[in-house]
């Protein structure tokens, strides 16, 4: 199995924080910014090469010959569902929601008066079905959003990063797939701690810049190759964020 990380195009809010510094008026589920939507189909032109099916084995390490996706998954953050869905669309391919590959924290804001973080809602079914039709939703998602939770914390969020990876293989470990997931920057930090067995992201981060695609080769239950990391050589220089 090929795992193709890709995290999802400029959000506002990082933005916000890009203009800024700080992240005092950011919002609990943010949209893709105009440089985002450009950067969305900017990656799924780019993973569209050569389209379904051609080969990308270990023969091809920079997949001069295509990817051959088959299949798509996204978070349900509407940032990476968006870049999701443009990816999905480009490779005539369901979008799949996988809900663990969610952000640290999950759904939130900051509460002004005591800055405790405080867990919201989320999307409701009808959102994601009304914004993109066709995408594959857990059964048990409906008005009600899909977070209602409160702030996951640093023992949750490692726990979740230990499940999506062993999913992760069940569904596709020891299979000729190739998987493009659409995630997030810290999330992607605390799976590859999980990839690499080290216990822990504390003192080393894995830089992403949006829209960028890491490739990892699960080649069986004993070897995993770390094909390439934040590839961004298919975005035009002002779209690399």
């Amino acid at each position: 199995m090929n795992l193709y990380f890709v995290r999802h195009g400029q959000s506002a809010n990082n933005a916000v924080w890009d203009a800024t510094g700080n992240s005092n008026s950011r919002v609990e589920d943010p949209e893709l910014t105009e440089i985002g939507r450009r950067q969305a189909q900017s990656v799924a032109q780019f993973l569209a090469q050569a389209g379904a099916g051609a080969p990308a084995n270990a023969h091809d390490p920079h997949n001069r010959r295509g990817f051959g996706i088959t299949h798509v998954y996204t978070s349900l953050m509407t940032r990476a569902a968006a870049t999701g869905y443009a990816i999905a669309g480009a490779l005539g391919l369901p979008l799949i929601a996988w809900e663990d590959w969610h952000e640290a924290g999950g759904i939130y804001l900051d509460d002004p008066a005591g800055g405790s973080k405080i867990g919201l809602p989320g999307k409701p079914r009808s959102y994601f079905e009304r914004h993109y039709p066709g995408i594959i939703l857990p059964d048990h998602l409906d008005e009600a959003g899909w977070w209602n939770r409160p702030y996951e914390d640093d023992a949750a969020r490692r726990q979740r990063a230990r499940r999506a990876l062993a999913d992760l293989l069940s569904r596709h470990g020891n299979t000729p797939d190739n998987v493009v997931i659409v995630s997030h920057g810290e999330f992607f930090n605390l799976f590859m701690a999980e990839v690499l067995k080290s216990g822990g992201i504390d003192g080393w981060w894995f830089m992403l810049n949006n829209a960028s695609v890491s490739r990892l080769r699960f080649e069986d239950t004993r070897e995993t190759s770390i094909v390439y990391l934040n590839r961004v050589d298919f975005l035009p220089a002002e779209l690399v964020t």
